[in-house]
């Protein structure tokens, strides 16, 4: 999970092991695999409108730019030899002072942002002037950790929004104006979609969080033509389905103990029959798509209750894991699951990355690759989730998987981790994973609370120490799991990062600042002081063959960053950038 926020009216928000799928597939297929016929021409030209957006260097046309979200842009224009010399290019004030998490989509000279309380804005890329705004309305809703919304999908001449009160949009690219809105779920009972949406195959595909409320957890893909439901797939299976009681493992899948009384839990199995009906499992943020293996792979969260593992025997499958399903059925592939049975809230909360690795033979495979609230990079091999490497931590670790007691356990990383919902970044120049961490070490509380919905329900509290808190940006190399370098920051780090083919990797702090490194040797280039906290993730485009990078400076609910209402846009002074003529792909 994320620290909560509860029903809110929004006038006063203010301040695997590879396991193989149990029993029958979960998945519900509303409609199968795409159409054929017109609807099948549509979603083929979109496809290939957007593919052609990602191998245009220009843009920046997805959350994790392309399918892999490895939030790298091959512009070289600004590189380490110039990035000194980076200025404001424009600033655009949204008037929403609220914590800001999306990561900007640009197409064409374009580019498309959501903002706190589900506003979409379109800005001409190369000024921030706007050119249409978008405000979903609603009056209450049930959600956690702040008014946040982490970024729209860009797909056949459509913009669409996951919202708070659960409802999926579908807005004309280019003029705003409403196409369509689907309920996707039932908002009073805990469900919203604050998350990422991502466009493939005919289909948009959005899942819902929530796993603080008992919710039980789905991801699932529409039509996007007309909105209709394609198919669903729990997070949380049925006992017809399987079950979530998994195997009872003892450990993680790298072997460390997770120190689970596994007699007492099959004891109480009976008695907490019906727990899959709540089990959480809410999907955070953007999925990867493999095209050549159909695949879409991303991160479920936590169980429900976050700390109270005693109403909910077993593993609590898929909560904790990293699955790949067949994006054109909803059928499940295979999972890796990094904590079974979880009582410490260290739910996978970044994106999963695709890349390549060598694995124990020296050959080199495609893997996945997911920067946890462990404090580990877990890799596994894409086409059946099996383990590969675990990395080193990048965080300080303390009496991990200790219990939570009523009293209180100290432990670290404490409950946001390791790393959060902050998106990593990959070079496949340097072959790092620029990763950004928390140290803040926490009491883990445990307490029996009764499930009330549409009450939080956490099963206890996460409670700060009194110790330094501080963050870490490190590059952690994927090809031998070393830390390959590590800068300290006054506060704990949330947002995101950008890595470019110039060799720059750019990330933001809660003390308002936005810094630019080496890419290879993590060394300080440049840095900016914003007005708010830089929490959002950056972004790097060109229009008319000038290289920008962008990021939003609005501050962060769970880290209490300031608070602001800014997007801010940086370049070259105008006769260096255009001299360097290495844009790339610039209109």
């Amino acid at each position: 999970m994320q620290f909560p926020h509860s029903i809110v009216p929004l006038s006063l928000l203010g301040a695997a092991y590879l396991l193989a799928a149990c029993g029958r597939d979960q998945s519900e297929a509303a409609g199968g695999e795409r159409a054929g016929g017109e609807g099948g021409a549509r979603a083929a030209q979109a496809d290939s409108v957007f593919r052609s957006a990602i191998a245009d260097s220009a843009d920046w046309p997805s959350y994790g730019r392309d399918y892999s979200n490895r939030r790298f842009s091959p512009l070289a224009q600004i590189s380490a030899a110039n990035v000194g010399q980076l200025r404001l290019a424009w600033r655009y004030k949204t008037g929403i002072p609220h914590s800001f998490e999306a990561s900007p989509v640009v197409i064409d000279g374009t580019m498309y942002v959501s903002t706190p309380l589900n506003h979409v804005v379109a800005l001409d890329a190369a000024t921030g002037a706007k050119k249409w705004e978008y405000a979903h309305e609603f009056s209450t809703t049930v959600h956690c950790c702040g008014p946040v919304n982490r970024g729209v999908a860009v797909y056949g001449g459509r913009v669409y929004m996951g919202t708070l009160d659960a409802k999926l949009v579908a807005l004309d690219a280019q003029s705003g104006k409403t196409v369509w809105e689907k309920q996707i779920a039932d908002n009073t009972k805990g469900y919203a979609l604050n998350g990422p949406v991502i466009a493939v195959d005919g289909k948009v595909i959005v899942g819902t969080s929530g796993g603080e409320y008992g919710i039980r957890g789905f991801i699932e893909a529409r039509d996007a033509e007309s909105g209709d439901q394609v198919w669903r797939w729990y997070t949380i299976p049925s006992p017809e389905e399987g079950g979530w009681w998994g195997k009872w493992r003892e450990t993680d899948p790298f072997g460390v103990k997770l120190n689970r009384n596994i007699a007492r839990e099959k004891g109480d199995s009976a008695k907490h029959a019906d727990a899959w009906q709540r089990g959480g499992g809410g999907v955070w943020q953007a999925p990867a798509i493999d095209l050549e293996r159909s695949l879409v792979i991303f991160t479920v969260g936590n169980p429900s209750p976050d700390l109270d593992g005693s109403v909910r025997p077993g593993d609590n499958l898929y909560t904790n894991s990293i699955v790949a399903l067949d994006f054109r059925t909803g059928r499940l592939k295979w999972h890796f699951q990094q904590i079974p049975h979880d009582v410490w809230d260290l739910d996978p909360a970044s994106p999963v990355v695709l890349a390549e690795a060598v694995d124990s033979s020296g050959q080199t495979v495609p893997a996945v690759a997911q920067a946890g609230k462990t404090g580990w990079v877990d890799m596994m091999r894409r086409d059946d989730g099996r383990p590969l490497r675990r990395s080193q931590a990048f965080v300080p670790q303390q009496n991990m998987f200790a219990l939570p007691t009523p009293k209180g356990t100290r432990m670290l990383p404490g409950a946001n981790g390791g790393s959060e919902w902050s998106p990593a970044a990959f070079s496949p120049e340097t072959g790092y994973l620029y990763v950004l961490g928390l140290h803040q070490p926490m009491n883990y509380k445990v307490k029996q609370e009764p499930f009330r919905p549409p009450a939080l329900w956490l099963g206890g509290a996460f409670v700060g120490t009194g110790e330094p808190q501080y963050g870490l940006f490190s590059a952690v190399d994927l090809k031998s799991g070393k830390v390959a370098w590590q800068k300290r920051v006054k506060d704990p780090m949330i947002g995101g990062a950008v890595v470019t083919g110039g060799g720059v990797v750019f990330t933001g702090t809660k003390d308002r600042q936005f810094l630019a490194f080496d890419a290879k040797s993590g060394k300080q280039l440049w840095s900016y002081q914003a007005n708010g906290g830089v929490n959002g993730p950056p972004v790097s485009y060109a229009v008319n063959g000038q290289q920008y990078v962008a990021v939003p400076a609005g501050g962060n609910y769970q880290i209490n960053a300031p608070r602001s209402d800014e997007l801010l846009a940086f370049a070259l002074p105008s006769t260096s950038g255009r001299a360097t003529g290495a844009a790339g792909g610039g209109r």
